[in-house]
């Protein structure tokens, strides 16, 4: 038995036996400890369920009701919203944290162009807006042309651009809509010429491809049936289909190009290759790369998919194709992935190899020109390569320094593509390169407000638990680490889903770092830092190496004066969230202060919502006899540890997010409030319109993390000046 299955037993107890409180619209003292703060009174429900011989206890089950539609969570979320609201008012240093984070804030951001013809397509923020618009250059010199400003969409801000493609030709865009966060998208396609909208709109589009045909007539895209009058918020995502729409006709015209009615929870993505011969479906059913794949050529007939690879054995992933040759990146005989080509003519075929496998892990990759760009990961950093369609090296990409570098992408016939370049004080900087002659051109580089060079970045190896060695990221001021004194710092991790931690620019962190505090990052076990390998060790029974993991981070930033005894808070989001949520729980001593966002705090009940039955691939089920148990052990809803001293919390959720539903934050909020974790406040944050994290306006973002380190600043020691360092 894990030594961490007992944690399960006092939250099951507490919950069982604690007094039943009404009316939530009140404002009680819930602990004597704990008097400055009055926390909302939560109503406590009687649901106790057996599951596999364990009573377990969810007094808190209707706080996963929709806001929307039920007025005592609505009262609820109103309530906790205005307690929190009034604490953080007190805390010093808000003001100017938020202050600073809109002038690092303030820079001209460019998204990475992509070419359709002769026209060059790409975001462009100036810094302070909400959303980014796109615009449009005739030619890589051309005049810059505004397409699509989403900034009028919405009073709040909170109505974003989400994914655009544009025509083959570069005659149409087309591009989704994301209201409030949501992950539901509505598509919708605009004239480049004339600036004018099709009549058309794509609705009930999620976790899809946009795929255009190689003529520009139509395009392919996934959606979902439409969901029941009041179910979209938390419905589950099964039934996927692919469509193919033509432009003129209404979306009831549109035709069915695959669905998989027997088996309702797989997934399909659909993508065309570069010149418009062949269609891709690739089908998974979780989060894990194992997929299947079938194609259909495109050549004016009946488009009838058929098998490639059958069995969700394997990972896939298109990179470009010549003809009927079409070239994957896989871990097919490879856990840190190699290239092979399959032969679309010919399905039965075994696949070639083109570039093997090697110790960094292969990350990415795209046909571009008569080349292949193949991006590497190397603890944690970003190496790229020039290679020959037959795999010989040509050579190395040069890359600014050590950090990360993304995009690439372009056409088999076309040597020209573009890359952007960020560091953890680097803002994404975009390059041009030339697959044809190796060089490599500016194309937007950022006006900064702070100067980098007053800052390092060390990466170190600290062992965990079981002595596996985890590199970590250490940021701060340059004179902070000469002088080698401790500071207040945040940790930061993830560990899941095959998901790889890089270095990354935030404005918001910086104003953390420019204030003297120190931020670290932990590559996590459960990551894709380092293949299949490193993932498999950090998820399903072995998920509690990544706790293990992130504590050790913890224990050797202070044994090793990067931080002080009452200086250390965390910092998670998402799977984060739960590691936050877990850790915190299970070492309540090593933290001052934690910051969970939008987390997954129930892991018996998080595959009951919208994308939640995904995520079993790394969690396990909570139907399973062996996984309920695991996940119990665990679950930061059911393991807080009434009696003990808790570190500050403050909870951030979104009352719109449908990937993480807030029920999750909600429940654990109550029961952090609800229990005896000593003097320290545990809040919850409820943001409105801002889903899961994607299209947050700019000005939500500044907003929460001037809260949220403010908050940590106020338990870690952190003196917040109001001028700028």
């Amino acid at each position: 038995m894990s030594p961490h299955h007992y944690l399960a037993l006092p939250l099951l107890a507490a919950l069982s036996s604690a007094p039943a409180l009404a009316n939530p619209d009140a404002a009680v003292a819930q602990h004597s400890a704990q008097q400055a703060i009055r926390y909302p009174q939560t109503q406590r429900g009687d649901v106790v369920e057996d599951q596999f011989g364990v009573k377990v206890a969810d007094p808190y089950r209707w706080l996963e009701n929709d806001v929307r539609a039920d007025q005592a969570v609505h009262d609820w979320v109103s309530a906790q919203n205005e307690v929190t609201r009034a604490y953080l008012a007190t805390v010093p240093g808000r003001d100017a944290l938020k202050k600073r984070m809109q002038a690092l804030y303030d820079y001209g951001r460019y998204g990475l162009p992509r070419k359709a013809g002769s026209r060059y397509f790409y975001s462009y923020n100036s810094g302070l807006q909400n959303q980014s618009p796109l615009f449009m250059r005739e030619g890589l010199t051309g005049e810059q042309k505004m397409l699509v400003d989403p900034n009028g969409w919405a009073k709040d801000g909170a109505t974003a651009l989400a994914e655009w493609k544009p025509a083959p030709t570069g005659k149409y865009l087309l591009y989704a809509v994301q209201d409030g966060g949501t992950d539901w998208r509505t598509l919708h396609i605009l004239d480049v010429d004339s600036g004018k909208l099709l009549d058309e709109r794509i609705e009930w589009v999620k976790f899809s491809e946009l795929a255009w045909d190689g003529k520009g007539e139509g395009f392919f895209y996934s959606r979902f049936a439409a969901p029941a009058e009041g179910q979209a918020f938390q419905s589950l995502n099964e039934n996927q289909q692919v469509y193919y729409h033509r432009l003129g006709t209404p979306q009831s015209e549109d035709r069915l190009i695959y669905a998989t009615p027997d088996r309702p929870k797989l997934g399909h993505s659909a993508e065309v290759g570069d010149d418009g011969q062949w269609l891709l479906i690739t089908s998974s059913q979780g989060t894990d790369a194992r997929y299947e794949l079938h194609v259909a050529r495109l050549d004016g007939g009946p488009i009838k998919p058929r098998t490639l690879v059958k069995g969700l054995k394997n990972d896939w992933r298109m990179i470009g194709n010549q003809g009927a040759t079409l070239y994957f990146i896989t871990d097919r005989g490879a856990p840190r992935l190699r290239v092979v080509t399959l032969d679309a003519l010919h399905p039965r075929a075994r696949p070639k190899q083109v570039v093997q496998e090697r110790v960094d892990t292969l990350a990415g990759g795209s046909m571009v020109g008569q080349r292949l760009i193949l991006a590497y990961m190397s603890d944690a950093a970003t190496l790229a390569e020039l290679v020959e369609l037959d795999g010989r090296k040509v050579g190395d990409v040069p890359l600014p320094g050590v950090g990360s570098a993304a995009g690439f992408g372009g056409k088999s016939g076309d040597p020209e593509t573009f890359f952007n370049f960020s560091s953890f004080t680097t803002p994404s900087t975009i390059y041009r390169f030339d697959t044809a002659t190796g060089e490599t051109s500016l194309f937007a580089q950022p006006k900064l407000a702070f100067n980098p060079d007053d800052f390092v970045t060390e990466q170190l190896f600290y062992p965990s638990k079981d002595g596996t060695k985890i590199p970590m990221f250490v940021v701060r001021k340059k004179a902070l680490a000469d002088a080698k004194r401790a500071a207040p710092t945040i940790l930061y991790g993830y560990g899941g889903f095959n998901i790889s931690v890089t270095p990354s620019f935030s404005p918001t962190r910086l104003a953390w770092l420019e204030q003297g505090g120190v931020y670290a990052i932990a590559n996590l076990r459960g990551g894709g830092e380092y293949g299949k390998a490193w993932h498999d060790a950090g998820r399903l029974a072995n998920k509690q190496n990544v706790f293990d993991d992130f504590i050790a981070a913890g224990e050797y930033l202070k044994a090793n004066g990067y931080t002080t005894a009452d200086g250390l808070a965390v910092e998670g989001r998402s799977n984060g969230g739960l590691l936050v949520g877990a850790v915190v729980n299970q070492r309540p001593d090593l933290f001052a202060a934690a910051l969970p966002g939008v987390g997954v705090m129930d892991m018996l009940r998080f595959d009951r919502f919208t994308a939640g039955r995904y995520w079993t691939d790394d969690y396990g089920s909570p139907g399973k006899e062996e996984d309920f148990h695991r996940l119990l052990s665990y679950s930061p809803y059911h393991n807080i540890a009434s009696g003990r001293d808790y570190p500050a919390i403050m909870v951030t959720t979104a009352d719109t997010d449908d990937r993480v539903v807030p029920g999750h934050s909600f429940k654990y909020a109550a029961a952090l409030q609800a229990a005896d974790l000593g003097s320290k406040p545990h809040l919850i944050r409820i943001e409105t319109r801002a889903g899961h994290g994607s299209g947050k306006p700019t000005d939500k973002l500044i907003e929460e993390f001037a809260d949220s380190y403010a908050f940590v600043a106020r338990f870690t020691g952190l003196k917040i000046g109001e001028s700028t360092p």
